[in-house]
């Protein structure tokens, strides 16, 4: 079965930066679509990043954009997120996520089926 399991999160001041990653197992990695999203305290889950199954295209919201990287390396069976420039409003727990359906976009409306633990990503002020 499909296996996610991220690392990398941790407690960071604001201005400083974290990488995530997300190693995948279970399937083909190269075949799928991967994305990052995050939660929030009360808040519904957001999502950050997409990249393609070629790793080709990249998709990011607007609150992210020009400060997080999303990338893969199919060799690893691993997707990262860097994350520079932190905020306090990156607080959350972030997860990957994997698309159901070969070589999906990854985009916003891509379709996750599999998703991982989390990871819990704190930004002090």
């Amino acid at each position: 079965q499909v296996q996610l399991v991220e690392s990398g999160g941790g407690l960071v001041q604001a201005g400083g930066s974290l990488r995530l990653s997300c190693a995948a197992s279970g399937r083909t990695f190269s075949n799928y679509a991967m994305g990052w999203f995050r939660q929030a305290p009360g808040k519904e889950r957001e999502f950050v990043a997409g990249i393609s199954w070629s790793g080709s295209t990249t998709y990011y919201a607007d609150s992210v954009k020009g400060r997080f990287t999303i990338s893969r390396d199919n060799a690893k069976n691993t997707v990262y997120l860097q994350m520079n420039s932190l905020k306090p409003e990156d607080t959350a727990v972030y997860y990957c996520a994997q698309a159901g359906i070969i070589r999906s976009l990854g985009n916003l409306w891509t379709r996750y089926d599999y998703w991982g633990q989390g990871t819990q990503v704190t930004v002090s002020s």
